[in-house]
């Protein structure tokens, strides 16, 4: 068993190195200020769970590109089903000569989706496009305008989920004018709210029913676990009240599954575990081991509510990230590989409650599989976004990446490989603690 003496040494230089600041000076020269990384090391190569800088650092990625290489950088079957694609073509677009991967991708998508009733698909290059396309899907179909959405989401930097989000800065402020006719109610917070599910839910459907009127909805939004907004899970009894309102009144259910899909919460959609059945489900990220892939699927009568040709674009299901689609999906469903996700989510929470008995700054530790946030708060129990700041930078410093959450930028996100070691798991932890101990 590794043991702190015999692990690896993994930062070498300061962090960032002399290599990566050289680099980030042109960053600022050369690329638009909007683009800022969190961390501006910059990776040379990755394989498994670890980054490796241009300086010789080492990181454990509890990142993921946000939860975008959950199998692991460089997976071999992924790589080779890319790499087999490639040479024999890698672009018609689908819309002018079709292919047989796209179709293969949105067979088995109708599979894993949650729901039993027959499903299409629709295939696009990133999340955002993915619930633009649901939104207007849904839109079609139910011939209505309104968009509710929930606090504390967040779906995308297009022009209609800017609208979306919860927060403004640093997504659509000084941008224009938001779309209308969005509507928002509260999440159900259990760590802020302390309300039951159902009656959390009750008191969105009060305020909905005054702003928007049930007529007036085409579709919910929501993201069955908030992602960026701090790993929020919803309290029993919240999604399911909202999925009976919305039967009730015919508006279309969409599940915003770009960060908690495809095997991140130990189920193959976060949505299983509430009971939640979507009439749409949106998938991204992780779909394509590191290839821009998203979709749409749903109910095939509400999926055929748009005309021929009112869907796609030049990039939209794009055959070599078809190609990794196919593969990442087989391997999430191999025997055992939802089971290991389960146990390093209790063994990851496990570590972090530990955790919350040594630091007072932790207020909530919440999550599901390769999924957990930990709100830091400050001693009168507020957001405490700079604690959030030294412990990434300590954390860092240290060789573990994480990520902010939150809509106040105080929650610790931690979104690590869904096959993760638990050695690696256990390093990062004693890595966290060094860092909360630290500030």
């Amino acid at each position: 068993m590794t043991t702190i003496a015999t692990r690896p040494k993994r930062i070498r230089t300061a962090v960032p190195g002399p290599r990566s600041q050289a680099l980030n000076a042109q960053r600022e020269e050369f690329v638009s200020a909007s683009v800022s990384p969190l961390l501006p090391v910059y990776i040379d190569r990755a394989e498994g769970s670890i980054l490796t800088d241009v300086d010789g650092n080492e990181f454990i990625d509890f990142g993921c590109g946000i939860g975008v290489t959950s199998l692991g950088h460089g997976n071999e079957a992924a790589l080779g089903a890319m790499l087999a694609q490639s040479r024999r073509f890698t672009h018609t677009l689908f819309t002018i000569t079709p292919y047989e991967l796209y179709v293969e991708v949105a067979r088995l998508l109708t599979e894993i989706t949650p729901g039993d009733f027959a499903k299409k698909s629709v295939l696009s290059s990133t999340g955002a496009e993915a619930i633009e396309n649901a939104v207007k899907i849904a839109r079609a179909h139910t011939r209505r305008n309104g968009i509710a959405v929930v606090d504390h989401g967040y779906h995308g930097r297009t022009n209609l989920t800017l609208g979306m989000n919860y927060k403004a800065q640093p997504y659509s402020a000084h941008v224009g004018p938001r779309p209308g006719e969005i509507y928002r109610i509260p999440n159900s917070y259990p760590f802020q709210d302390g309300l039951d599910g159902a009656e959390a839910a009750r008191r969105g459907i009060r305020q909905l029913e005054k702003t928007s009127g049930a007529q007036n909805l085409a579709c919910l939004v929501i993201e069955p676990i908030q992602g960026e907004g701090g790993v929020v899970v919803p309290a029993p009894g919240y999604l399911e009240t909202l999925q009976a309102w919305c039967r009730e009144h015919g508006i279309v259910i969409i599940a915003d599954e770009i960060q908690t899909g495809l095997g991140r919460t130990g189920r193959l959609y976060a949505s299983e575990h509430f009971g939640l059945v979507p009439d749409l489900v949106v998938t991204a990220k992780a779909i394509a081991a590191g290839i821009p892939v998203s979709a749409v699927t749903g109910r095939s009568e509400i999926m055929d509510a748009i005309p021929a040709g009112g869907l796609s674009g030049t990039f939209s299901g794009n055959p070599v990230g078809c190609a990794a689609a196919v593969e990442v999906i087989r391997q999430l469903r191999e025997p055992g590989v939802l089971e290991r996700t389960v146990e390093i989510g209790e063994r990851i929470q496990a570590g972090l409650r530990a955790l919350q008995a040594k630091h007072a700054v932790i207020g909530d530790v919440r999550g599901l599989g390769a999924l957990h946030g930990v709100e830091l708060v400050d001693a009168a129990g507020e957001p405490d976004a700079a604690a959030f700041a030294r412990v990434h930078r300590e954390a860092a410093a240290r060789g573990l990446l994480t990520m902010a959450g939150g809509s106040d930028g105080h929650v610790l996100r931690l979104l690590p490989q869904v096959n993760i070691s638990d050695e690696l798991i256990d390093e990062a932890l004693e890595i966290l603690d060094a860092a909360f101990a630290a500030r």
